[in-house]
């Protein structure tokens, strides 16, 4: 079994990925540990109602993702180790995507896992895809070299790293393609480029007119600006998952990641501090409450 855990198995805007981006952006300020009542109340600034919150939270303990950890009479939940290295993992593709720039090096993965295995074979092909990696051929994946921990993580946590060779090198040389296409022709052919492209167009369309409205300003404290900064980081980190973060040369000449990126850091940079410090005081609040989840 597994213990790899997924940032990534459940969809935007449900109410476990909304839990899910919570517990990702305060649990671990907040020492690990936050009181049930604390969650009912965030959940509800999200609209979320307590017993659907209390349901999210059952499958999230379920998940190993969540411990249920009562302190000084006082019921909560703490994250588990696995989750904070989940979580870890996490931030850098969240709030620092990487990219690769024209020349940089590429990591390929091959690997055979026979049909006694279909399952972990299953799993690596989806864990693969989810890091961002395009398919070459049924047992050859690709992705940028700055992947190759990331990639090595997945096979070890499947057991399979005997089963996979990866290999360093330079930019790949298709053919087949007589048209005169290339690199761009290729790219868009080991990954889905038009879908990934869709995710950050409908950010875009879907967050920059928070950009525009609030140009300047700084967000009070407040359960609105709490649930602006949180459906925005819920709508957007599955894309730096999906986006592999491909050099220009490989890319449509509109592709939107930047601008989607900049719409992302203008959200964050008016609504971070003060969705913070709302949720510190809400937890100080849940501290005193023995409210059962």
């Amino acid at each position: 079994m597994s213990t790899f855990l997924d940032d990534v198995d459940s969809r935007p805007g449900s109410t476990t990925s909304l839990l899910r981006t919570v517990i990702g952006l305060y649990l671990r300020d907040a020492g690990g540990w936050l009181p049930a009542s604390a969650f009912l109340r965030l959940m509800e600034a999200l609209d979320v109602p307590a017993a659907v919150t209390r349901t999210a939270l059952s499958r999230l303990k379920k998940k190993a993702v969540l411990d249920a950890l009562p302190r000084d009479g006082v019921a909560g939940y703490a994250l588990t180790p696995g989750a904070g290295t989940m979580l870890f993992r996490g931030d850098s593709r969240i709030f620092a995507p990487q990219a690769m720039a024209d020349g940089d090096p590429w990591c390929l993965v091959s690997f055979s896992i026979p049909e006694a295995e279909r399952e972990k074979r299953h799993q690596l092909r989806r864990r693969l895809h989810w890091t961002g990696c395009g398919t070459v051929a049924a047992g050859l994946w690709i992705a940028p070299a700055f992947r190759r921990a990331e990639i090595e993580e997945v096979l070890e946590g499947l057991g399979l790293r005997e089963q996979a060779t990866l290999f360093i090198t330079d930019t790949p040389m298709p053919g087949g393609y007589p048209d005169g296409g290339g690199l761009r022709d290729a790219a868009a052919r080991w990954w889905d480029l038009d879908s990934v492209a869709a995710l950050h167009h409908d950010f875009i369309r879907e967050w920059d007119p928070f950009r525009e409205a609030s140009a300047g300003d700084v967000s009070p404290p407040s359960a609105g600006a709490f649930a602006a900064y949180v459906r925005c980081i819920d709508s957007w980190r599955v894309i730096p998952y999906l986006d592999p973060g491909l050099p220009p040369e490989f890319l449509p000449r509109d592709w939107p990641g930047k601008e989607g990126f900049a719409v992302f850091e203008h959200i964050r940079g008016i609504h971070s501090g003060p969705s913070a410090e709302f949720v510190r005081t809400v937890a100080a609040q849940g501290a005193g409450s023995t409210l059962e989840a």
